[in-house]
């Protein structure tokens, strides 16, 4: 998504930076994906030969994802999705989730990262009863991605909003509920929002990120099981509640998976 402050004399035109590592081409490569470059594969090689519990954090992050998208249309009836932090492609992407359970769901994805937004151009498929677009944002100013957010959903009508493993890009603490808060403030009631991020529960999972962050690459912070609850004060929490992400209703009855340090969980705006 958005790997600092905005920049309006760049724009949608910023250059590819491949001389350091980049958090969506990692998490890209992560996945099984293509779209990343030898300093992304580098970076995340070292990262997982320090704590190999990360690629089934990205794994476990999207199969969340998708369960809750399918939950809220198919049990609410929701039909928009403004997925902020887009990422790279890879076998299945927010749209094709959400459209998958309802042809008629109309998705937004929101990103400044060139490479994402160069993708985003290519593939933005839709069925013929929905649409998918994407606004070229900040993750940073909250303000500027909804009043574009206004011009391709209906805010009247309840939205899902997706924050999905992309919070911690937001330094500040401060900063990070400001922009949670500010991403939900103009959303109708019965809309969810629905948030997987990483905790700094794990030490492994601490020195890695430690280490990451020192490539040069813009830091992502690991927060506590408390501030990520912060996330959703305020909000009427789905059952089962803040879970690890594998075991928010997970489609397989005694799922085994180990430990891992995130949290997530969907939850309605009054």
């Amino acid at each position: 998504m958005t790997d600092g402050p905005p920049d309006p004399a760049q724009g949608s035109q910023a250059k590819i930076n491949t001389d350091v590592p980049q958090s969506a081409r990692i998490w890209n490569y992560w996945l099984g994906g293509t779209d990343n470059y030898e300093v992304d594969r580098a970076a995340g090689d070292q990262y997982v030969a320090l704590y190999p519990g990360i690629v089934e954090i990205a794994r476990s992050g999207r199969y969340f994802m998708d369960r809750a998208i399918r939950y809220l249309a198919g049990e609410h009836g929701i039909r928009q999705f403004m997925d902020c932090g887009t990422g790279l492609p890879t076998l299945d992407n927010t749209h094709e989730m959400a459209q998958r359970a309802a042809p008629d769901s109309h998705i937004v994805y929101v990103d400044n990262d060139p490479l994402v937004l160069a993708h985003a151009r290519a593939l933005l498929t839709s069925t013929p009863e929905g649409t998918t677009t994407y606004i070229d944002a900040s993750l940073h100013d909250p303000d500027a991605i909804m009043e574009r957010a206004a011009a391709v959903l209906d805010l009247s009508k309840p939205v899902a909003l997706l924050l999905v493993n992309v919070m911690g890009h937001i330094v500040d603490p401060d900063e990070a509920l400001a922009v949670a808060r500010g991403l939900l403030r103009p959303l109708a009631s019965g809309s969810f929002l629905i948030l997987d991020d990483c905790t700094d529960t794990h030490a492994g999972f601490n020195a890695a990120q430690k280490v990451y962050d020192d490539t040069g690459a813009i830091p992502f912070r690991l927060r506590s099981p408390e501030f990520i609850a912060g996330y959703f004060d305020g909000l009427e929490p789905v059952e089962p509640g803040l879970v690890q992400s594998p075991r928010w209703r997970p489609e397989v009855e005694g799922i085994d998976t180990e430990d891992l340090p995130t949290l997530c969980g969907v939850a309605r705006k009054p």
